[in-house]
């Protein structure tokens, strides 16, 4: 480095927003001369005067967010202007966080007021497990779960709702009972008939990255180059429900962390969403309360470096009883993983996300406004 760029850094460089043409996310970009450039980063923009040429180095870690305009049947959301959170909740027997706890249509109904209470911008609820290894349902079991719920909202229900599933006469109910946006983790690979359901209700529909199905995504063979393939996956969703006759106003994007991820795959995922913001769509990212959360704390805050493990709920890796306590074997629990997520949801946040998905409401609202008070600092 020249002896120049030895002093501080205020007296050769000068902070700014920019956004240059084919600006490639994350890598340093070289400019002749003194021109300024524009780019969705802050950047530092040293001048030699030897080479008379100017250095911009990029800083990704606080990504400034594309503001959408997400239409709805009943309202317009507003994405970018702030962290939306979606408040999760789950009604099935066998989910890995909250499974059997919201079964009952009461309580279920009770809880997703109680997620309302707590700040959440959106409800998505779900009737199928799609935790690793579960195995599929039919529509009709998967109805005769939600559908009461969704009864019982009705009329007392502000904030809209999201039906979390991957069929298409789940979904037509669905909308028909009072949802407005749906959530498909397959991106229209398992029922591609789903699309025909967007299109002709003319709803959002969030489409994630997912190798295999849950059934089998933490036992095949995990992405060599991790980032490429969620990128290569969400690419291919968006060419199945853009050759569907779906807008792409009506898209965004999951990158789909714990889905068919080592747990050092969805660090990196997480590390790199200013990449996939890059695709030009609204991003929803889901880590709350998964798997590799819970291998991290019950390793003290170990790496996973290197780790191939799966992402269900017990490692298959003898962990070093000295930093992870007597029940290093095992996972720290769902329940106890609320800061571990905290960590993710203000990641996710800083690299581009939209919309956050959390099961604890309440503590991710407040992460999420003091993040986005730091994002409209930078």
């Amino acid at each position: 480095m020249p002896a120049m760029f030895e002093k501080t850094a205020g007296e050769y460089a000068s902070a700014k927003p920019c956004r240059p043409e084919g600006c490639r996310l994350g890598f340093a970009v070289r400019k002749r001369g003194g021109d300024s450039i524009e780019c969705n980063f802050p950047v530092l923009v040293f001048v030699c005067g030897v080479h008379l040429r100017s250095s911009v180095v990029y800083f990704p870690s606080v990504f400034r967010r594309r503001k959408f305009r997400l239409r709805l049947p009943s309202r317009t959301l507003v994405l970018g202007e702030r962290t939306l959170v979606m408040g999760v909740l789950n009604v099935t027997p066998d989910s890995f966080s909250d499974g059997g706890l919201f079964l009952d249509a009461d309580a279920a109904v009770r809880q997703a007021l109680e997620i309302e209470r707590a700040g959440a911008d959106i409800l998505d609820i779900g009737g199928e497990s799609t935790r690793p290894g579960s195995a599929p349902v039919t529509a009709e079991e998967e109805l005769k779960r939600v559908l009461p719920v969704f009864e019982g909202l009705r009329g007392k229900l502000r904030i809209p709702i999201s039906i979390d599933t991957q069929k298409a006469a789940v979904a037509e109910a669905a909308v028909a009972a009072g949802a407005e946006i749906i959530n498909d983790i397959s991106a229209l690979r398992a029922d591609p008939t789903l699309a025909e359901v967007v299109r002709r209700h003319h709803m959002p529909i969030i489409l994630m990255h997912m190798r295999g199905t849950p059934r089998t995504m933490q036992q095949r063979p995990f992405a060599r180059h991790v980032l490429r393939d969620v990128i290569a996956g969400l690419r291919a969703g968006v060419a199945r429900a853009c050759k569907a006759g779906l807008a792409k106003s009506q898209l965004l994007l999951d990158p789909g962390i714990g889905f068919g991820k080592s747990f050092e795959q969805n660090y990196e995922v997480l590390a790199h969403l200013a990449k996939l913001a890059a695709l030009g769509f609204p991003l929803v990212v889901g880590a709350s309360r998964k798997a590799f959360i819970g291998a991290t704390l019950a390793r003290g805050g170990a790496t996973l470096a290197g780790d191939r493990v799966a992402g269900g709920e017990r490692s298959r890796t003898t962990l070093d009883p000295s930093r992870t306590g007597p029940n290093a074997q095992n996972l720290v629990p769902p329940g106890e993983r609320v800061w571990g997520t905290a960590a993710t949801v203000a990641t996710s946040i800083l690299g581009g996300a939209h919309i956050v998905r959390v099961h604890d409401v309440a503590e991710m609202v407040q992460v999420a406004r003091v993040t986005n008070a730091i994002l409209h600092a930078t």
